[in-house]
């Protein structure tokens, strides 16, 4: 299974940051069944493939997220949903769901479950146990996480709408698709930087 454990700088180490990457999932709205029903088995970060644009995109809002787990400074009820929260370049909870989480529609499917030690868990899961508990539900192909593949998923205009992009004639004017693409991200990232500023 393409499913790696990411090391991120400046994460606490007793802090494990699992991903994977799914392509024609089948069982999407089974997922977001188990998240709207809060069942703990499936405490994960589902979020759409097709509204990030790069791994420095997604791990910005795991970054993100993961300090405020530490800080104790979370907005939503656990780490992995605050992932999905930190996509947004606005602080509109309810919208960043629907615009980056799963939805039964979703066809590629980035999954991210960050581990720790707590009171309630002392020995987090393995990455053996979850790469098997995802194999066992998420009915996809599993493909690796890089930037080729990511660049394959992107539905471009609706991020550009969800990170109010368009209309940027600059932008809009760039003809080189790779150079269009990093100034994309690095927008996308200032937005996601200076929400709650």
């Amino acid at each position: 299974m393409a499913f790696e454990i990411v090391q991120l700088e400046h994460v606490p180490s007793s802090y494990r940051i699992h991903l994977a990457l799914f392509r024609n999932v089948k069982n999407a709205g089974f997922l977001h069944q188990q998240l709207l029903a809060r069942n703990a088995d499936f405490e994960y970060a589902f979020i759409d493939a097709s509204t990030i644009v790069s791994r420095v995109h997604l791990l910005s809002a795991v970054f993100k997220a993961v300090n405020s787990s530490v800080n104790g400074t979370l907005r939503t009820p656990n780490v992995h949903s605050e992932i999905v929260v930190s996509l947004s370049s606005s602080s509109n909870i309810a919208d960043a769901y629907r615009r980056f989480g799963v939805s039964p529609s979703t066809s590629d499917l980035f999954v991210v479950k960050v581990t720790f030690p707590s009171s309630a868990t002392p020995e987090p899961p393995s990455a053996d146990s979850i790469s098997q508990h995802l194999t066992d539900n998420v009915e996809g192909d599993a493909v690796p996480a890089t930037n080729e593949t990511i660049q394959t998923i992107t539905d471009v205009r609706a991020v550009r709408k969800s990170y109010k992009l368009n209309g940027l004639a600059w932008l809009d004017a760039i003809k080189d698709e790779l150079l269009k693409r990093q100034e994309m991200e690095r927008l996308i990232l200032g937005g996601m930087a200076l929400r709650g500023v």
